[in-house]
């Protein structure tokens, strides 16, 4: 891992960060997000909409970080639930017209409508990927220590113990999926918004060609936060000793918001950063990223850069839903706009 390359000396940080979705990603610039994605016939997908500006909240350090992750969860759910609709709209319409909804979902539509059902699908999603999260890398590390205390008597070594069985079973859940093949596609296209971003901020025109030159690691990537988050949890439950299981498991709980506010505010130092103390502090998480990123395709870096090129546009910022024709020139979907605009009134 050359260092030297991900922490470029003469790039110009920003702040536009993305996400890998299905086929896809999805940029967030200053004003507005985009998706892009690769459709069957080789065409791309593009729909962008104006960001709502930040309350006062976004000048409050720590406060910021907490609002900031809980809002990626949520957005980045529905941004990953638009993703499988556009790719399900690509199926053939007599397969479509064939499946029925499930019976969850016919439930759900009657007693809230369309767009209540998708926005209870979505939270119920988020709650479900929270609790998963915090059962499986909080609570269940501490449960699984907590029969080592037996043999180790310092209260620093058992949190120490418990720190890094929670990053062994990070690193093997992500070594894990990895594996599947659709998300092998994912981890491809969150290098191509790596590269990409890299492009941008090294200040050469966003082309295929040379966006491919960088690295697929980013300092300011999300895969760093939450290993931010497991190096600073064990530094709080140091300070903490180590209590009755109940008020371990309570406090482990109690602190995820501070410790989220406090990797946030580590992350974008890191991201304007090029010191040595940032780059020791960042390998944990650039060699996380290893694993959760992978060397894109020409093609999928197409689809980022149209992504990054939505959101660097000049302009006041609108919805706009439209797909490349023949030609790779974008044609705007009045129907499709339309039909959004209706499904977010509702």
């Amino acid at each position: 891992m050359d260092l030297n390359k991900i922490f470029i000396k003469n790039a110009c940080p920003t702040k536009i960060g993305g996400q890998a979705i299905l086929e896809g990603i999805m940029m967030r610039g200053a004003d507005r997000t985009a998706v892009a994605m690769r459709r069957p016939d080789g065409g791309i997908h593009l729909k962008v909409e104006p960001l709502k500006k930040p309350g006062n909240w976004k000048k409050i350090p720590i406060v910021r970080g907490v609002v900031a992750f809980v809002d990626s969860l949520v957005k980045g759910t529905g941004i990953l639930l638009y993703s499988a609709e556009v790719l399900e709209s690509f199926e053939d319409p007599d397969v479509q017209e064939s499946e029925e909804p499930d019976r969850v979902t016919m439930w759900l539509e009657k007693h809230f409508g369309e767009k209540g059902a998708l926005n209870v699908m979505l939270y119920s999603s988020v709650v479900l990927a929270i609790l998963f999260t915090v059962g499986v890398f909080i609570v269940l590390p501490t449960i699984l220590v907590n029969f080592c205390k037996h043999y180790i008597e310092s209260d620093m070594l058992l949190n120490l113990v418990e720190g890094g069985v929670r990053i062994l079973m990070f690193v093997l859940y992500i070594a894990g999926i990895s594996q599947m093949k659709d998300i092998k596609t994912v981890f491809q296209y969150h290098g191509a918004e790596h590269k990409t971003i890299h492009c941008y901020e090294n200040g050469l025109e966003l082309t295929p060609e040379n966006a491919q030159q960088f690295e697929t690691l980013h300092p300011r990537c999300g895969t760093s936060f939450l290993m931010f988050v497991i190096i600073i949890s064990w530094l709080a439950h140091s300070l903490l000793g180590w209590p009755s299981l109940f008020w371990r498991i309570v406090s482990r709980i109690v602190l995820i918001p501070l410790i989220a506010g406090l990797s946030y505010e580590l992350l974008q130092w890191a991201g304007r950063s090029t010191s040595p103390v940032v780059k020791i502090l960042s390998v944990p998480g650039l060699a996380l990223q290893k694993l959760s990123t992978k060397r894109p395709t020409t093609e999928q870096l197409e689809v980022a850069i149209v992504a990054m090129k939505a959101v660097l546009a000049e302009g006041e910022p609108r919805l706009y839903i439209g797909e490349t024709d023949e030609n790779g020139v974008f044609v705007e979907d009045p129907e499709q706009e339309k039909a959004e605009l209706e499904k977010q009134k509702k």
